[in-house]
């Protein structure tokens, strides 16, 4: 997207007909963002201004126009030279059936072809990914409510959870990006500086971490970073304590083990998505230490 302007014959190019009558796309910009939240209320998406710009400082888009109005957006987070993330992908209801999504789409693609692409999918979305060769690799559940004063887990003997330190950094990126399968070092470090981080240590070494910060309708906790289930545990469940009686939510791959337990502590499934991949194969996930997303959109 180097263009600040992406055309009709442009994007119409890339699909092989025509842009619905009227819109036009172009790069999002800092001034679509009150409008790109709006938007998103339509579909009970629960993000704050706030939400938006923090997703948007961190990457580019496309917004479709129609008469002077926000009628679309794509959002893309380039991550390293070689990965990318894809969400925020939303059209207005009563511009939807017009291929309008698939407009949006190719156009956010361009250019990523030599990347490795990760996005979550709506069931309404997963067809027009499928046909632009994205992959089933899995599920993610949505968890949240007023969160319950979690039990404590007890943790083996040398582990124990202890705040944030001045020079954790550098190595709590080290272990996200393991865990997440690319680079994501703007975005943690916005997070550290933004949110809450806890940190699970063995003897005198950071093996893991959880960060909770404001969204929504309340907090978030992600991501979760942690050598095995017991840890990931661990670390959610000091959040929820600190947070009782307060709003959290938290994303979690389906096979993790903690979808169940999050039910028991009182977070209950409230939806889900399916991951999906171009380019790939991805390594990241619980296997790699990964136990909940940042967002859905962000991975």
């Amino acid at each position: 997207m180097t263009d600040p302007v992406l055309v009709p014959p442009a994007a119409s190019a890339a699909v092989g007909r025509a842009l619905p009558d009227g819109v036009t796309l172009r790069r999002l910009t800092a001034d679509d963002i009150e409008g790109a939240q709006a938007l998103s209320h339509g579909f009970q998406w629960p993000f704050r201004v706030e939400d938006w710009r923090f997703a948007f400082a961190l990457g580019e888009g496309v917004a479709a126009i129609r008469d002077g109005e926000l009628v679309g957006t794509a959002l893309r987070w380039l991550w390293g030279p070689d990965h990318a993330t894809v969400g925020h992908v939303m059209v207005a209801p009563r511009m939807q059936g017009r291929r309008l999504g698939q407009h949006l789409m190719h156009a956010l693609m361009a250019g990523l072809q030599d990347r490795t692409v990760l996005l979550h999918a709506t069931a309404e979305g997963r067809g027009v990914y499928e046909r632009m060769g994205f992959a089933i690799t899995g599920e993610i559940r949505q968890h949240q409510g007023q969160a319950p004063p979690a039990q404590v887990v007890a943790l083996p003997e040398g582990e124990r959870l202890r705040p944030l330190n001045r020079n954790d950094a550098d190595f709590l990126i080290s272990l996200d990006t393991r865990s997440a399968g690319m680079p994501r070092e703007p975005m943690l470090r916005q997070l550290l500086a933004d949110g809450e981080t806890v940190v699970l240590a063995r003897d005198s070494e950071a093996v893991g971490f959880a960060t909770v910060r404001r969204f929504g309708r309340g907090h978030a906790i992600g991501p979760v970073v942690a050598p095995d289930l017991l840890g990931a545990r661990a670390l959610i469940a000091h959040w929820c304590s600190r947070h009782a009686g307060k709003f959290l939510r938290i994303d979690v791959d389906a096979a993790s083990g903690l979808p169940e337990w999050l039910e028991e502590q009182g977070l209950p499934r409230v939806g889900s998505a399916t991951t999906m991949v171009r380019g790939g194969p991805l390594e990241r996930g619980p296997a790699h230490g990964g136990w909940a997303l940042v967002t859905q959109a962000l991975g």
